[in-house]
C-alpha cells in the first residue's frame, strides 16, 4: 500500500469500453489540493467521475485510505468523499436549506430524520459558505452562484475526509470565486480534508494547488506542484497557444502585440508602463518599450506586447551602451510617453531619455 490518502494505480477511463486515458496514477494526501487542468475534452471531468465512481474503470483501482473504491458501500464513501459536479440538479420543492441537509444522510436512520446535531451541522456549513440568508429561500429560485455555494454547504456538511469538485469557480463572479477557493484552503488547513478539482482558471490553479496533474491526449503530461508546471513554455505546449503569450509570473495570458516599427516609445517601470503597454495593444499601436531592468515588473508585460524592449540586467545601473541602444529606438517614434517621475540611482538614465525626448519630438 502506497502512503497516500487517494490515490490511483494503472487507472484507465473512458467510454463504451474504449479507453480515453490510460495509467493514470494520482497521489494525494490529505491537506493538500490538487487541480487537473488542460484543454477543453482533455478527459478532466471523465477522471474525476471515474475516481468518484459515477463512471466504471476500463481498468486499474482507485484507493481512498486503505480501501478499495469499488469495494466501498454507499454509505461508507458518503462519510469518506463528498461531491460537487457541474450538473445541474433541479430538486423540486426544496428551499437551500433542505438542500444541505442532503448531506447529513449517510448518518441519519433510514427515515432520513434530522437529529438537532444534524440540523446544527447545516447551520455552521450554510455560515461557512456565507449562505445563511438563503436557508429558507427556493433552491430553484436562486442564482448560479448562490447554488453554487448551497452545493459546497452540502459537502461541507457531510463531513468528508476528501470532497471532489469539477469547475466549481464556474458560474461565480471574482468575488465568489476567491470566497469559494478560500474556504476549500481553509477546509483543507483547519480539518485535514483532501481536494480534488478541475479548474480552467490557471491563475487560481497557479495560487491554491498543491499538486497539479496536466491532463493531455491520451495522457496524464505531468505532474507536480505549480512551480514546476507553470512556465511559459509549457503552458502554451499544453493548451496549444498559438496567438498571444501566457505570462508565468502573474498567471495571465497576454494578448498578441502590434506588428510594426515602433510608433511610440514607453518609458516605465516599476509597473508605472503595464497599463500604457495594454492600451497601446488594444489601439493596434506598435511600441517599444525602455529602458528596464530584467528584474522590473514592467518587463514580462513589455516582452509580450512591444516590438523591441531595451533592457539592462538585473540589479546594475544603466550601461552607456544600453542608453545609446534606446535613445536610437527612441529617435524613430512619433511619440515618447513618460510614465514614471521616479528615478533611482540604478534607472537614471530613463530620466536622461525623458529629457532628450523634450528635444527630439
Amino acid at each position: 500500500m502506497k502512503d497516500y490518502f487517494v490515490y490511483t494505480e494503472k487507472m484507465s477511463v473512458g467510454y463504451n469500453g474504449k479507453p480515453l486515458i490510460k495509467d493514470i496514477e494520482i497521489e494525494l494526501q490529505k491537506g493538500q489540493i490538487l487541480t487537473l487542468i488542460g484543454p477543453n475534452g482533455a478527459g478532466k471531468s471523465t477522471i474525476l467521475k471515474s475516481m468518484i465512481g459515477q463512471l466504471s474503470l476500463l481498468g486499474g483501482t482507485v484507493y481512498i485510505g486503505r480501501d478499495e473504491l469499488k469495494k466501498m458501500s454507499e454509505k461508507d464513501l458518503a462519510k469518506k468523499m463528498s461531491v460537487v459536479m457541474t450538473e445541474r440538479i433541479h430538486p423540486e420543492l426544496m428551499t437551500c436549506g433542505d438542500v444541505v441537509s442532503t448531506g447529513r444522510y449517510p448518518y441519519t436512520g433510514r427515515l432520513g430524520i434530522l437529529s438537532e446535531k444534524d440540523r446544527e451541522k447545516v447551520r455552521e456549513a450554510m455560515e461557512m459558505v456565507n449562505a445563511t440568508e438563503l436557508m429558507e429561500r427556493d433552491f430553484s429560485a436562486v442564482s448560479d452562484g448562490q447554488r453554487q455555494r448551497i452545493l459546497l454547504a452540502r459537502a461541507i456538511c457531510q463531513e468528508p475526509e476528501i470532497i471532489v469538485l469539477d469547475e466549481p469557480t464556474s458560474f461565480l463572479d471574482i468575488r465568489y470565486k476567491l470566497e469559494l477557493l478560500t474556504i476549500l484552503k481553509k477546509m483543507v488547513r483547519e480539518k485535514n480534508v483532501a481536494v480534488i478539482m478541475s479548474l480552467h482558471e490557471l491563475d487560481l490553479a497557479q495560487k491554491i494547488s498543491d499538486v497539479v496533474v496536466c491532463v493531455h491526449g491520451d495522457k496524464i503530461e505531468r505532474f507536480g506542484p505549480p512551480e514546476e508546471i507553470f512556465s511559459a513554455g509549457y503552458i502554451r505546449q499544453l493548451y496549444g497557444i498559438t496567438d498571444g503569450s501566457y505570462n508565468a509570473q502573474f498567471g495571465c495570458i497576454e494578448m498578441e502585440g502590434a506588428k510594426g516599427e515602433p510608433e511610440v516609445f514607453v518609458i516605465g517601470g516599476g509597473g508605472s508602463g503595464i497599463s500604457v503597454y495594454r492600451q497601446l495593444q488594444r489601439k493596434g499601436i506598435p511600441f517599444a518599450a525602455g529602458i528596464l531592468h530584467e528584474n522590473d515588473v514592467d518587463y514580462p508585460v513589455a516582452k509580450a506586447l512591444a516590438v523591441e524592449v531595451i533592457s539592462e540586467k538585473p540589479y546594475e545601473e544603466i550601461r552607456p551602451e544600453t542608453y545609446e541602444k534606446a535613445l536610437n529606438v527612441m529617435r524613430k517614434c512619433k511619440k515618447v510617453i513618460g510614465c514614471t517621475e521616479k528615478f533611482g540611482k540604478m534607472n537614471e538614465k530613463n530620466r536622461h531619455l525623458l529629457e532628450e525626448s523634450e528635444h527630439l519630438l
